[in-house]
């Protein structure tokens, strides 16, 4: 098990942040009661230390963010890490570099695990044994600790050994430009106005019930974040999409549509009706996505064949270097600023797939 140091008051640590450069990072969160997730434990390591630090102990940690954010980061699968952190902190690392991004232009599966890193770079087992802890109940266990101490253990160690790989093949510009994506902050937008793009159900509805969609969409968006509690638990997405395609007119007419559970009706339903009477004026000209035409189909079938051309040539996945989804979103959209046309990825296929469109 790792050697780690627990820190309950988080600005303590910034005199020792201070004389260290690149640093290891990995959070533990819990998200299933909330809307926003709660940041429980925050895992730091650099070359000659490894520390806990607790968010969640009542001391002060403005002077620790202000200071960690200033730090390169190395991280696994980033992401989330970084929505929470975002979330937290009000604002972005400097830099990061992310071993799942690095070990899949190095060939390694493009979703591989930090389990499996590790076991691959330095043939050591990390068992994921507590990935469903409670990490925001107090005094957390030691083995929670340990648990936690060993996910940040063999993060600078691993990007050592990709960096040097990278270097070797002239990629480690390209690692650090795809991990440079994680740090736009619209990856993170929660406003209300996007919610209706997070019920999939909706995205056939027509005029005013499409209309209705969106307003209730919003409504609940703005009532999770403000009662910070899961889209789910304030309206279910079936009921939802229920209510704005009956277009229900009185409490009782919304009681009346069939898994509509009365204690909404009760607690809310006042509200809703509000939301779908005044999508009576909105602007009801949203018309469905089209499947793909025979064209289009064609094109993508073109588009992925070429793609995976060049990820054989460079022995990596074809997701790697465009996913099918970029793709078919590049062909419906027609959208020129997605990633694949951009970058490393311009030289190599960016610009011959820009042939095609």
């Amino acid at each position: 098990m790792p050697q780690y140091q627990f820190v309950d008051e988080p600005d303590t640590l910034v005199p020792e942040l201070q004389r260290q450069g690149q640093i290891g990072i990995d959070t533990e969160f819990m998200r299933e009661r909330t809307y926003f997730a709660q940041l429980c434990l925050t895992q730091i390591a650099t070359a000659d230390a490894t520390w806990c630090v607790d968010p969640l102990a009542g001391h002060t940690q403005d002077a620790f963010w202000k200071e960690i954010l200033t730090h390169d980061w190395v991280l696994h699968s980033a992401r989330q890490d970084i929505e929470v952190i975002y979330q937290i902190a009000g604002s972005m690392p400097t830099s990061i570099f992310d071993t799942q991004i690095a070990a899949g232009l190095l060939g390694f599966p493009a979703q591989m695990g930090y389990a499996g890193l590790v076991k691959e770079l330095f043939d050591v087992e990390i068992h994921k044994t507590h990935t469903r802890a409670d990490w925001s109940k107090r005094p957390l266990r030691d083995e929670y600790l340990d648990y936690a101490a060993e996910d940040v253990e063999y993060l600078l160690p691993a990007y050592e050994i990709l960096s040097d790989r990278l270097e070797e093949k002239g990629r480690l510009g390209w690692a650090r430009e795809d991990a440079r994506w994680l740090l736009d902050p619209a990856l993170y937008d929660i406003s209300d106005s996007l919610a209706i793009d997070r019920l999939k159900g909706a995205r056939n509805f027509r005029g005013r019930k499409r209309a209705a969609a969106e307003r209730l969409a919003a409504w609940r968006e703005a009532e999770a974040i403000k009662r910070n509690r899961p889209r789910q638990w304030i309206m279910r997405d079936n009921v939802l999409l229920d209510i704005a395609y009956t277009l229900p007119c009185s409490e009782q007419g919304m009681a009346d549509i069939q898994g509509v559970p009365p204690k909404l009706v009760k607690r809310v339903g006042r509200q809703l009706l509000e939301e779908i009477a005044a999508s009576a004026n909105d602007d009801k000209s949203h018309s469905p996505p089209r499947p793909p035409d025979e064209g289009q189909k064609a094109l993508l079938k073109e588009m992925q064949s070429r793609v995976a051309a060049c990820a054989q040539d460079l022995d990596i996945a074809a997701e790697t270097v465009a996913s099918k989804r970029e793709l078919s979103a590049v062909i419906i959209s027609g959208n020129r600023k997605s990633r694949v046309f951009s970058g490393w990825r311009a030289d190599l296929i960016g610009d011959d797939l820009l042939s095609l469109l």
